[in-house]
């Protein structure tokens, strides 16, 4: 389940420095001493003084429960950004940057595409990078959760974008929208039962990861208000579970008989992303 995090090495089900790779020891180390990585390789006669040992040594029990890494540190790398995470969003993941690739690409193509919607903002990773590598363009980000789009707010003014961006607190799309050119959606897509097979369940919300009985409870919402709302996106781009591509392609078949539909795949080779060009 690509939402899952890997198991973390252990000995009797706890964790100590010497067990970690050095590069998750290194991480926990800036966090503990406020220092960069740089800093620390630069002085390896450094020692830790008890508050500091009892810090990381803290941190690595966490660690060792199965806590994600970005949830100790309380940032994480996207799209060649850092993004403030907390428990209140699901910790931004590599395969979405695919997302945010073909929006660009795309972008480039239509200059007068500039007014894009995120739906299911989280941390605002997805709009928040169109908007650092788009100067000019504008958006709107929507979650249901109001700690979410906190968080969303903090990253978008560490990335001086808040001025081009508005949050709004609703259930997939507010009925007062204006139409857009472009729609971005990482929604929920895990099965219900399935939610007991991602290994980070216990600290990311389920909000962000339960899809309902077939994972594609939010899609078929969302493809209803973008009718009902009269939205008429030029171009969607839907991050998917990869077990339920078939079905979820066939969904979007029906909700856009017009549309030209593309799946592609990640760098893994795994189903990921599926494309709508909504022909109108």
């Amino acid at each position: 389940m690509d939402r899952s995090h890997p198991a973390d090495p252990s000995i009797g089900g706890q964790l100590r420095a010497y067990d970690l790779p050095h590069q998750i020891t290194l991480v926990l180390l800036t966090q503990v001493l406020g220092k960069p990585k740089s800093w620390i390789l630069a002085h390896p006669e450094f020692q830790l003084s008890t508050d500091q040992k009892a810090a990381l040594d803290s941190l690595i029990a966490r660690l060792g429960s199965g806590e994600p890494l970005p949830y100790l540190t309380g940032k994480q790398e996207f799209f060649g950004l850092e993004f403030k995470v907390t428990p209140a969003a699901l910790i931004p993941r590599p395969e979405t940057e695919l997302l945010v690739e073909e929006a660009l690409k795309w972008l480039k193509a239509h200059g007068e595409a500039r007014f894009g919607m995120d739906i299911g903002t989280g941390s605002g990773c997805i709009a928040i990078s169109l908007l650092v590598k788009c100067p000019d363009m504008r958006m709107t980000a929507t979650d249901i959760s109001k700690d979410a789009l906190q968080i969303a707010r903090e990253n978008a003014c560490q990335h001086k974008v808040v001025d081009r961006i508005t949050f709004i607190e609703c259930d997939l799309i507010p009925p007062d929208s204006q139409k857009v050119d472009l729609l971005c959606a990482n929604l929920p897509y895990i099965p219900t039962k399935k939610l007991a097979e991602v290994n980070s369940l216990p600290w990311e919300p389920s909000l962000a990861l339960d899809g309902g009985a077939d994972g594609l409870r939010l899609f078929r919402q969302l493809f209803d208000k973008i009718k009902q709302f009269e939205l008429d996106p030029s171009l969607i781009l839907l991050e998917i579970e990869e077990t339920l591509s078939h079905a979820t392609f066939v969904l979007c078949q029906k909700a856009f008989p017009k549309g030209k539909i593309d799946l592609l795949q990640d760098l893994s080779g795994r189903d990921r992303l599926i494309r709508i060009e909504n022909n109108k």
